[in-house]
């Protein structure tokens, strides 16, 4: 063994990050617990999985395996230039949308820079931040969501990147097209804003959300506005991990400069641009999220628990000081959830909408433990 203090090697920064906690694996509880036929609803992913179309596709890139795939990621690049109405030129593939976060905040920010975001927004934004020694400056939330008014307060001349979760996770809460609006023509040009709209197919089509804005309709107005989506989602390619940015050219240069060359792999590349084709399938996911979220919020209502309103694909529900035995007595029903108190919210606990089946189940064994409480 070493006698050299290894871990003193990394930046300073780095030294002080906790890693990212992903949602307990389905495997990992039934080896740890004993249980079968577990369901997950604690990840955010579409419970209808890829469309038939996109499974077809990948097996016919199977056998190309062996080659690298298009490191310019040209033919997913053209079917989103044309699905979105921008330029291939403004466009930014990355391992998943948070890859561009990522790459983004090493390509733009420095120790003498501030980071601004909203509390109880995405986790990933205080650890690009801290990854690269820059000042995190956090700002208190209104109504578990984004208060643009202080977070505009909050800008100084050392700000560089604003993050803005719409709709946000973990608390689903959304921002209106007006107040964003005003938001971004108060913003310097010289500071960049990225508007992460994950979770945009499930917020558009949600009517309680008629004011929803479409971040991609904005880019050329604001040269200084980024906005990034994801196929982990509605399109049900969590484990591909693909997603791309929409912002001016400039900035797409700059990005793709730092990006690793093959950072999006091939299976990923076709996968994606399929998904974009097959707006049935599309349809039909974002039909059953709000099937299941009226459904979860209906029994959230007949047993008297507070909920926080939602236009993504999940919900947190306020469960009390016990959230974490909660959490911890649903594991043994063999249903996951997350729980958030890494968010500040230690009564909540997120769950993921999923079929009506596994909302069923859900709801069930949600009432069989807080009557153990």
């Amino acid at each position: 063994m070493s006698n050299c203090d290894l871990f003193s090697l990394a930046t300073k920064g780095v030294q002080a990050l906790s890693p990212y906690q992903a949602g307990k694996p389905i495997d990992e509880l039934e080896r740890e617990y004993g249980v079968s036929d577990v369901i997950k609803l604690a990840s955010n992913e579409n419970p209808l999985g890829p469309s038939e179309k996109v499974i077809k596709a990948i097996q016919n890139e199977l056998k190309d395996l062996s080659r690298y795939p298009d490191g310019n990621g040209f033919s997913l690049k053209q079917a989103i230039s044309k699905l979105q109405s921008v330029d291939v030129e403004q466009i930014t593939l990355g391992n998943g949308s948070n890859d561009i976060l990522e790459i983004l905040t090493r390509a733009f920010v420095t120790p003498d820079h501030e980071v601004l975001f909203s509390q109880h927004a995405f986790a990933v934004y205080p650890i690009v931040t801290q990854a690269v020694g820059a000042k995190a400056v956090v700002v208190p939330a209104k109504n578990w969501g984004h208060d643009l008014d202080a977070m505009q307060q909050a800008i100084t001349d050392k700000t560089r990147v604003i993050f803005i979760a719409n709709p946000n996770n973990p608390t689903g809460t959304w921002l209106g097209q007006k107040e964003l609006s005003v938001f971004l023509q108060a913003v310097p040009e010289s500071v960049l804003v990225v508007l992460d709209e994950a979770y945009f197919e499930y917020s558009y089509s949600d009517d309680s959300a008629k004011d929803y804005p479409n971040g991609v309709e904005w880019v050329k107005q604001y040269s200084n506005l980024i906005v990034t989506r994801t196929f982990s989602k509605a399109y049900g390619l969590a484990g591909l991990r693909v997603g791309y940015s929409i912002s001016n050219p400039q900035v797409a240069d700059v990005l793709n400069r730092v990006r690793q060359p093959f950072n999006v792999n091939s299976l990923a590349l076709k996968a994606a641009e399929i998904a974009l084709e097959d707006t049935e399938h599309l349809d039909a996911g974002i039909k059953l999220n709000a099937h299941g979220m009226s459904q979860l919020i209906s029994a959230f209502e007949i047993m008297n628990l507070e909920y926080i309103p939602s236009v993504a694909n999940f919900i947190c529900v306020k469960v009390g000081d016990n959230a974490m035995k909660v959490y911890d007595d649903l594991l043994y029903e063999a249903v996951i959830v997350r729980p958030v108190a890494n968010y500040e919210m230690p009564e909540y606990l997120r769950i993921t909408i999923g079929t009506e089946k596994e909302n069923d189940r859900f709801i069930a064994a949600l009432k069989k433990v807080l009557n153990k409480q």
